[in-house]
């Protein structure tokens, strides 16, 4: 179905085809939020599956109270693709949405995204992420990472119709390809990348629709962080590991692949070890190196910054940006370490606010 025609589907009591799929442990903090956003859409989806992965903060209740469906787990699954998989079995829709239970939307985040999903040969696309708070040195330096990734980056890699990944915060796929493939994969602790890959070596597409917003709620400690960071990191070594034969066949894949792990690997040791021992042992002029890519940062930045009426904001997260660059350069060789060279792989899906 178009998107016009969906669009103008909304209180005229006809189906959208889209069901959407919010994954929730123990979010009863913010679970009302993210399906109130839901519901007051341009497009509303038919329906919303809250699945409850045996919380026990009242989360189910919370949601129930909202207006919507919600499903239990028999037991705990330890990971938000399995949850995912057994609520997949419940859904009749020809799209399937999944929504993190910490995320909002734009109003029209719904009726934007679904616009790529005309194309029959897409398989899936993903909107544009920002904070829904920027106030800790955490959420700051997360801020910038989104800006930059998300004006530069994402653009790119969706001109050649292959985004690294489809976000797993706020994505739609096509029901059938969903259950074909058995669903979210459960062999990486990065089911959305793991994905991803998967329906490309298909031949499928997946978009990225940079004016589908949505709002997740960024780690506010360091605890909370690193347990993002690790399974974001080791997700990436061990979804390489699972499909680096097969990406040797996707030009613009294995290129992208092959900058993650330079930048996992060489990039991370020269920022962490050896740009340290040089400004020590040669000259303090090698720390210099810290910001000499500033104004590839800067520009996109900025410039993403000016068009949301930002830049004060953006100027003073700066500082939190150049302390992500250590932490993130610290847990990509950590993964690395941890699922190349001594093989204790990352199992337990942490969720990481």
């Amino acid at each position: 179905m178009p998107h016009a025609e969906r669009a103008g589907q909304r209180g005229a009591g006809k189906s959208t085809g889209i069901c959407v799929l919010v994954p929730a442990f123990n979010e009863s903090a913010c679970v009302a939020d993210t399906i109130r956003s839901i519901q007051s859409q341009t497009v509303v989806p038919d329906e919303i599956i809250v699945v409850d992965d045996c919380s026990s903060d009242g989360t189910g209740e919370v949601a129930r109270s909202c207006g919507v469906r919600v499903i239990r787990t028999p037991a705990n699954t330890g990971s938000k693709a399995t949850a995912l998989n057994y609520a997949l079995q419940f859904v009749e829709a020809d799209f399937t949405l999944a929504i993190d239970a910490d995320t909002t939307l734009a109003p029209d985040g719904v009726e934007v995204l679904m616009k790529a999903m005309d194309d029959p040969k897409v398989a899936a696309a993903c909107g544009m992420v920002l904070p829904r708070y920027v106030n800790t040195i955490w959420e700051r330096g997360r801020y910038i990472e989104y800006l930059f990734a998300f004006s530069l980056y994402k653009p790119i890699q969706d001109y050649y119709e292959h985004p690294l990944l489809a976000s797993g915060c706020f994505s739609v796929y096509r029901s059938s390809i969903l259950k074909a493939k058995g669903g979210w994969p459960t062999r990486t602790v990065a089911e959305d990348m793991d994905l991803t890959w998967v329906v490309y070596m298909d031949g499928w597409k997946v978009r990225f629709v940079p004016e589908a917003l949505c709002y997740p709620i960024e780690p506010t400690s360091f605890k909370f962080l690193s347990r993002q960071l690790r399974r974001w990191s080791c997700g990436f070594v061990q979804t390489v590991m699972v499909h680096w034969k097969e990406v040797l066949h996707v030009p613009f894949l294995r290129m992208m692949v092959a900058i993650g792990l330079w930048d996992a690997t060489l990039a991370s040791l020269a920022f962490l070890v050896v740009l340290p021992i040089l400004a020590v042992t040669v000259s303090p002029l090698f720390l210099l190196g810290y910001f000499i890519d500033l104004p590839a940062v800067l520009v996109p930045v900025m410039v993403q910054a000016w068009k949301r009426g930002e830049v004060l904001r953006a100027l003073a997260s700066l500082p939190g940006f150049f302390v992500m660059r250590f932490v993130n350069a610290y847990f990509t060789l950590n993964a690395v370490w941890r699922e190349l060279i001594v093989k204790k792989r990352v199992h337990v899906f942490e969720k990481g606010h």
